[in-house]
């Protein structure tokens, strides 16, 4: 099996793992990380050969776009002090934790290479998180949390490591600098985040074609991340600016067609990437055996040393932050997303898996130091990494169901459906305040006022059907009916539209272009 090929059967087990995970109600990315570990320990099955540099500008930028589209700024703003505590202040812990002990137990890690080894095991997977969070069901206070810890822990970790590797590597530190670094880095960020945000929604008015729009958006998160890394600026932090930007303001509210398709598109992105992404870090499983040759002993004992670190420290941190919290929600009454009792903090402690990052970060350690001799011991490193996203990923993942249902900790689906119905009866009135608009300028037929203004209720009782007041719930369920047999009605006529124009494309003579301009039409019209 060859590169090409081995990278076409990660593919398709993106794909399966899928509904595989639906059926066995695993989350997707731990079964696609056994899939990788299997293929790891198959003779026939080649190493993986890729740039370790190239790791992080692949697979990244697409999975925290897509990420942020499915969340919301104000939903950032409104829990940036929980995010603060898990993605900056809990990883600035976790590094020092990891860093002391590796420092303590593997003999001759220097602690610059212990404070690297610390920043790239800190931050939980936003990946992982979020697939896990999304899957189980989990309260939506919840997934915000999980959500914005992993979008923005890379961030912090990614800049701790690199200050770290670079102390590492020439044999000096300083403080001012780093603290500088660090601060160049976020205004850089940003800076190329909204700018390149901005460029992106006045470009996308104007190619106004919903392929090429779309099209551009897989290009903007590659772009955003490479400009900014070219600018000394975290490429990580811009790819979450210019995503966060264009969620709010790219598209148009009557564009239906390229949100629809935008949607799908980046569903398939997302699906694809995550599922090579974890099949990379199973994988890597070759390369983890070959360096414990002969030491199996020692280096299980370090990995499960760090491993130890990594688990209690997230629990020792969310213990008294949440309850902190809590009491400050209570007294100043914020506006934010916390875990209301000890069950949901302790499935938030048990959600903190490492994954494509951490990975990246390991694997992208430089060879050598700034004199040429080699980085002293890369392989240690590399192995207690692995060993930290192998005890996180798998063991948590796997066992992060039964814990959930063990804690019945669910989504408050009573106040979801609430929230739904509130919004269909908003719908339901903005369209009938424009309808009325409409009426004082133009003159109507009685039969169109009476038609116009039944189909501004159907707009709500189509989101919702229980939208209205109880005593009218049977009138309402009756005409439901009715809408519901309508658009059945019109479904299948639309679809006897869809099989002649196709069945015309077999036709002697037959124009494809203007068969698919037509059926392009009538899917259309099948949307509105």
């Amino acid at each position: 099996m060859d590169q090409l090929a081995l990278l076409f059967v990660l593919l398709l087990g993106a794909v399966l793992s899928v509904p595989l995970g639906d059926r066995l109600k695993l989350p997707a990315p731990i079964l696609m990380t056994l899939l990788g570990i299997v293929l790891a320990l198959i003779r026939a099955v080649p190493n993986v050969d890729i740039d370790p540099d190239l790791i992080l500008p692949l697979v990244l930028p697409p999975l925290l776009y897509a990420a942020v589209h499915r969340t919301s700024w104000r939903q950032f703003a409104a829990n940036k002090r929980p995010i603060f505590l898990l993605a900056v202040a809990l990883v600035f812990v976790t590094t020092a934790g990891v860093a002391f002990v590796a420092n303590a137990v593997v003999p001759g890690l220097s602690l610059a290479a212990a404070v690297a080894l610390g920043a790239l095991v800190a931050p939980p997977d936003p990946v992982a998180a979020t697939a896990v969070a999304g899957q189980l069901g989990l309260p939506r206070r919840m997934v915000s949390i999980l959500e914005g810890e992993g979008l923005f822990n890379d961030v912090t970790a990614i800049v701790l490591y690199h200050v770290a590797i670079a102390a590492a590597v020439s044999g000096t530190f300083s403080l001012p600098r780093a603290a500088f670094d660090l601060v160049l880095s976020a205004v850089v960020a940003i800076a190329v985040g909204f700018g390149l945000g901005w460029a992106a929604n006045k470009l996308m008015g104007y190619l106004g074609d919903a392929t090429l729009q779309i099209g551009l958006t897989l290009l903007i998160p590659y772009a955003s991340y490479v400009l900014a890394e070219e600018l000394k600026g975290s490429g990580v932090l811009a790819v979450l600016t210019t995503a966060i930007f264009l969620a709010e303001h790219a598209f148009d509210a009557d564009d239906v067609l390229t949100r629809l398709t935008g949607r799908a598109f980046w569903d398939v992105v997302d699906t694809l990437v995550t599922g090579v992404a974890f099949g990379l870090i199973g994988l890597e499983v070759h390369n983890v055996i070959r360096t414990a040759q002969g030491r199996w002993g020692e280096m299980l004992g370090w990995s499960a040393a760090v491993v130890a670190v990594v688990i209690v420290v997230r629990l020792l941190w969310l213990a008294p932050m949440t309850w902190v919290t809590k009491r400050m929600h209570a007294r100043r009454d914020f506006d934010e997303d916390i875990p209301l009792s000890w069950r949901e903090t302790v499935v938030m402690w048990w959600s903190g898996m490492r994954g494509v990052a951490s990975v990246a970060l390991a694997l992208a350690i430089p060879l050598t130091m700034d004199d040429g001799s080699a980085f002293p011991d890369r392989d240690e490193i590399v192995f207690i990494a692995f060993g930290v996203i192998m005890a996180t990923l798998v063991l948590q993942g796997l066992s992060l169901p039964w814990l959930v249902t063990k804690l019945n900790v669910r989504a408050d689906t009573e106040a979801e459906q609430e929230y739904e119905k509130e919004l269909a009866l908003r719908a339901a009135k903005a369209a009938k305040r424009r309808y009325k608009e409409i009426e004082e300028v133009e003159e109507l037929p009685a039969e169109v006022q009476e038609q116009m203004l039944r189909r501004a209720y159907d707009i709500g009782l189509r989101i919702n059907p229980e939208m209205g007041a109880e005593e009218r719930r049977e009138t309402q369920a009756k005409r439901y009916t009715r809408i519901k047999r309508v658009r059945r009605i019109q479904a299948e006529m639309m679809s006897a539209a869809r099989h002649e124009v196709l069945a015309a494309r077999s036709e002697p003579g037959a124009n494809p272009e203007v068969v698919d301009r037509v059926l392009r039409q009538l899917d259309v019209r099948s949307l509105r």
